[in-house]
């Protein structure tokens, strides 16, 4: 056989196989999606009475932890923290990079005893079983209102004061060129500052190889091992003591560290 022809026959059994493997994932993908829809039907009426009272929505909390480990024993997902650091005294921010859905979901089993609140896109409220969750626990944010946006902080400021962290994912969404991040929002490094707040961050290093986005009809997702580091914490002092885009870019170089170690190409990529 000819050069042309090994080359050739070896493209299109990657090819074939490249499908074999997006139709295991794509069934994959619906296998969790089940789970995650029969799990929110389950638990909505016992979370739902508890969102309507401060006491009330920390237990609310608590079973969200039990939810996220329902989902990781269904869907064989372990979680290995790679690096795992003090954490301060709450309330605090989590800033943590955005690859994946199931960043949002591990969350709750792997700080279980932290009780957090996410600021996310309103978006979110668009979807029917998520929006009674999202909108009742956590914080949207309506990026394309300034009104609505101000509300948002006004509220997450409450929240803080009632004891609760936030959750920000400050590039604001997941990326294209997954898992390189994007450029940071300052929003979240001024509400820091703001509320004189330490700030946690987080970097998952796989979770786009775990379960890609569900719009990728057979982009990669399997059961498997979510590597995570949870970083030394930046103190509320050293939060004062920096202006927000120099923290932004703190936060970011530390976040960034795990992910050029295990994707040195990842500093080719434009």
């Amino acid at each position: 056989m000819t050069r042309l022809t090994l080359t050739l026959s070896k493209f299109l059994y990657l090819n074939f196989m490249g499908k074999v493997l997006g139709v295991f994932s794509f069934i994959w993908k619906l296998y969790v999606a089940i789970i995650f829809v029969i799990l929110a039907l389950i638990y909505l009426p016992i979370i739902y009475p508890l969102l309507f009272s401060l006491k009330n929505k920390k237990r609310a909390f608590k079973v969200f932890v039990f939810w996220s480990w329902s989902v990781r024993v269904l869907c064989f997902y372990h979680v290995k923290k790679v690096k795992k650091s003090e954490l301060p005294k709450g309330p605090f921010i989590i800033a943590a990079n955005h690859i994946s859905y199931l960043d949002i979901f591990l969350l709750y089993s792997i700080l279980p005893k932290d009780e957090f609140l996410f600021l996310g896109k309103g978006e979110l409220l668009k979807y029917p079983i998520i929006r009674h969750y999202f909108k009742h626990l956590n914080i949207p944010v309506h990026r394309g209102s300034a009104i609505k946006s101000a509300r948002s902080l006004v509220k997450a400021k409450q929240e803080v004061k009632n004891g609760w962290s936030l959750v920000i994912f400050p590039e604001g969404r997941i990326p294209d060129l997954n898992p390189k991040q994007i450029g940071y929002k300052t929003g979240a490094f001024q509400l820091a500052k703001e509320l004189h707040l330490p700030i946690l961050p987080m970097t998952y290093t796989n979770n786009h190889l775990l379960f890609s986005d569900p719009s990728d009809i057979l982009g990669r997702a399997h059961p498997g091992i979510s590597r995570v580091y949870i970083h030394d914490y930046i103190s509320s002092e050293e939060v004062e003591a920096l202006d927000k885009n120099a923290l932004k870019n703190r936060c970011f170089d530390i976040i960034n560290e795990p992910l050029l170690q295990e994707y040195p190409d990842l500093n080719d990529k434009y």
